[in-house]
Formats: structure tokens, C-alpha cells, sequence
């Protein structure tokens, strides 16, 4: 038994001493194996200042091998801009001189540059008597033809100088529309006005984002209206407002085409009308008041039906009126349907007749105070509900302007040392 015992302790100890061996064996291996690869394994990373070495010595080698940048040539932009101004003036003079066998009523001497003919009342009192002749509209209307070709020239100092006359174009076009006078000479112009706004908007509408009032905010959204299959607010694809509609291209004019010609034309003078002059927006109010009819009023009598605004057929009942009656009254002289494609770009303009200049030009102030009220009588006497709040709106924005209570500048800092509640 002593002897079994012996061999087993023996057994173990030798057993012991082999794991210790293979261990220390193994891990003699181990710190050997780091020991040699401990260059490639630690190795620090590179200084920055050897990697900016490298770095410049490749772009030095890419700025060798790669061809220099083409030197800019000013003089050949210059040359351009150069030859770009000489045409614009020889389009201008071209134009000045045209004007000059045109105009033979008047002795003063036309001006000699765009900007200072478009100041011009003597010219321009001249072209307005030209313009108001009884056959002023017609096809061989020597002032039509040239008022078409200045606009066609594309140099927008000429455009601006034909859009100045876009007023009393459009109100003596409208006013002798029932007359039924040959006025091929103003639709020429008034088609190129249009066919400049489709070109230039691609025929597309002018559309404007209108925060809806049913949200707290324009910073919250609603949770109002949420359905299952629609996690967005119903209400909120209706905030999109249609300023002007779509245009399609039109090569003559039609009676249910009329209004929205001339509105565009009307729209386009919208847009630079910060450079139109006074006499422009004057000869403007008096062409609405006209369009209105006298104080918004008609005639009421039985052998005279109520002309409708409404409908793309009013043009020709218009017409048919007048040519059964054989003429018009002084009342009604002038007075022409009033659709809102053509109402709603008058109001723009009379909108900035009466607060664009801060009220410091009290005649045009007045003249579009009045032709609001013509407008708003006229729609009360044809129920038009969208042109009673419009023209509505407008009067009542001039009395609050022109009321002293408005007057505070709530923005200025008080000197008073007192605050009251």
C-alpha cells in the first residue's frame, strides 16, 4: 500500500512539473514572437513634419507634371461689353430718330437718350394726343407700328418707354371694343406685351404660400384632420394662392380671350411700375373710372338690360347692346366688363397708387381714391362678391391710413419716464 501511494505522489509531481515546462515553454514562444515583430507591430506613427515633407514633394511633383491655368483675357470682356453698349445705343437713336418723323406736332426737339424722353411731358403729351385720335388703333397706325417694334427690340430702356403708354392703351382700346372700330394697330401691341410675359414666365402661373390660420402658428402643425391612410393636414393643401394663371401662347385676340390679354399687359406694367411716371399712373385711375362707368352707375330703364360681368360671353352682349341702342350713353361711355382676370391687376395698381408713395403725391392719391369708389360702386350695382371685398378692402385701408389714431409710431421709445397700463 506504502508503495502505491509512493508511485501515485511521484506520478503527480512528475506530471507538475511537465505542465510548468510546457508552459513557460509556451510562453517563452509568446514574448520571442512580440520581441521580433515589435518594430512593425508598435511602431510610433509619423512625425507631421515628414508627412508635410511628402505632401510637398507630391503636389511639387503634380505642379511639374500638370500644364498651367490659361491666363484670363479682361480685354476680350471688355471688348464685349464694349460692342453690348454700342448696339443698345444704336438701337435707342435708331428708335429716336423713327419717333422723330412720327411726332411732327410738336417744336421742342425730342431728347437724345431713352431715359430723358421717358421724362418728357411735351413728348409725352404728344404721343398721348396721337394715341387718342379716333383712328389712332388701326392696322397702319404708323405709332402702333412703332410702338410694336420698340417693345420687339428686347432693350429693356425701350420696353419701358412703350409701357409707359400700356395705360392708355389698354383703356382706349377697351372703351372702343364695343364700338366695333378696326383696332388691329393696339391688339398687334398688346399680343406682344403678352407673348413678352408667356416667354418670359414659361407660361407658368405665379402662385404664393398662404399661412393657414387654422394652425396656432406658422411654426405648429395641426392635428386636426389626421386619418389613418393621410398623415398630413388636410387644410394644408390649400394654402397655395393663384396671383396670375397659367399663360397659353395666342396669336390673335378673341372676345373670351380680351381680358386675360390685357390684364397680362396690365401685369407686366404691375411689375415696373416703380419706374412709371406720374402722368402714366394718372392716365391709369382715369381709365378705370371710365371702365366703371360714371360713379359706378348705369342707366335703368326698360329698353336697356343689365350689362353681366361674369360670364366669357359679356363682350358680345356688350356689343349687341350698343348696336341696338345706336350708341351709348354719356353716362355709360367707356364702361366695359369687368371679369376678375382683368379686375385683379387694376387693383394692384391702384393699390400702389395709393400707398406706394406714402401719400406724398395728393393728386394721384385722390385720382385712385376715386376709382376705387367707381370700382366699388360698380361691383355692389353687379353683385360681384370677390370685387365688393377687394375694392371694399382698399377703401378701408386708405381711412385707416388717413386716420390721425394710425399715426403713432408704436416702434419709437418713449420719453417718458411714466408707464401707464
Amino acid at each position: 500500500m506504502e508503495t502505491n501511494q509512493t508511485i501515485q505522489i511521484v506520478r503527480y509531481n512528475l506530471f507538475s512539473l511537465l505542465f510548468y515546462f510546457i508552459f513557460y515553454l509556451i510562453l517563452f514562444f509568446l514574448l520571442y514572437f512580440l520581441k521580433f515583430f515589435k518594430n512593425s507591430i508598435f511602431s510610433p506613427p509619423p512625425s507631421p513634419l515628414s508627412h508635410k515633407r511628402l505632401k510637398m514633394s507630391e503636389s511639387s511633383s503634380t505642379h511639374h507634371d500638370s500644364p498651367p491655368p490659361p491666363p484670363t483675357n479682361n480685354a476680350e470682356s471688355e471688348t464685349n461689353t464694349v460692342t453690348n453698349d454700342s448696339e443698345s445705343n444704336t438701337k435707342c437713336q435708331t428708335a429716336i430718330q423713327s419717333l422723330a418723323t412720327i411726332i411732327t406736332t410738336t417744336t421742342t426737339n425730342i431728347p437724345s437718350t431713352i431715359s430723358a424722353l421717358l421724362d418728357d411731358e411735351t413728348v409725352s403729351t404728344a404721343i398721348s394726343s396721337l394715341l387718342q385720335r379716333p383712328d389712332s388703333g388701326a392696322g397702319d397706325n404708323n405709332l402702333c407700328r412703332w410702338l410694336y417694334d420698340t417693345f420687339q427690340s428686347t432693350e429693356p430702356s425701350l420696353q419701358l418707354l412703350v409701357l409707359r403708354f400700356v395705360p392708355l392703351i389698354a383703356g382706349l382700346y377697351l372703351s372702343r371694343v364695343p364700338l366695333r372700330q378696326p383696332q388691329a394697330g393696339f391688339e398687334a401691341v398688346l399680343l406682344a406685351l403678352y407673348a413678352h410675359e408667356t416667354t418670359s414666365r414659361a407660361g407658368q402661373a405665379i402662385t404664393v404660400n398662404i399661412p393657414d390660420l387654422s394652425h396656432p402658428s406658422i411654426y405648429h402643425e395641426s392635428t386636426k384632420g389626421l386619418t389613418k391612410n393621410n398623415n398630413n393636414n388636410n387644410s394644408t393643401c390649400l394654402n397655395i394662392a393663384v396671383l396670375s394663371s397659367t399663360l397659353d401662347p395666342h396669336g390673335t385676340v378673341r372676345s373670351t380671350r380680351r381680358a386675360r390679354i390685357v390684364g397680362v399687359a396690365l401685369e407686366l406694367y404691375y411689375s415696373k411700375i416703380s419706374k412709371m411716371t406720374r402722368e402714366s399712373k394718372l392716365n391709369f385711375c382715369e381709365s378705370c373710372e371710365k371702365w366703371a362707368g360714371q360713379n359706378g352707375e348705369t342707366e335703368q330703364s326698360s329698353s336697356r338690360a343689365v350689362i353681366p360681368t361674369l360670364t366669357d360671353d359679356s363682350w358680345r352682349e356688350e356689343e349687341s347692346v350698343v348696336v341696338a341702342m345706336g350708341g351709348r350713353s354719356e353716362r355709360d361711355s367707356g364702361r366695359i366688363p369687368l371679369p376678375w382676370e382683368l379686375l385683379q391687376p387694376i387693383l394692384r395698381i391702384l393699390g400702389h397708387c395709393l400707398f406706394g408713395l406714402k401719400g406724398e403725391d395728393r393728386e394721384l392719391s385722390e385720382a385712385a381714391n376715386k376709382a376705387c369708389q367707381s370700382l366699388y360702386l360698380r361691383s355692389l350695382h353687379d353683385i360681384n362678391s370677390k370685387a365688393i371685398l377687394a375694392t371694399g378692402s382698399l377703401l378701408r385701408l386708405r381711412e385707416m391710413a388717413l386716420d390721425p389714431k394710425n399715426q403713432i409710431d408704436h416702434t419709437e421709445i418713449s420719453n417718458d419716464a411714466v408707464i401707464t397700463v
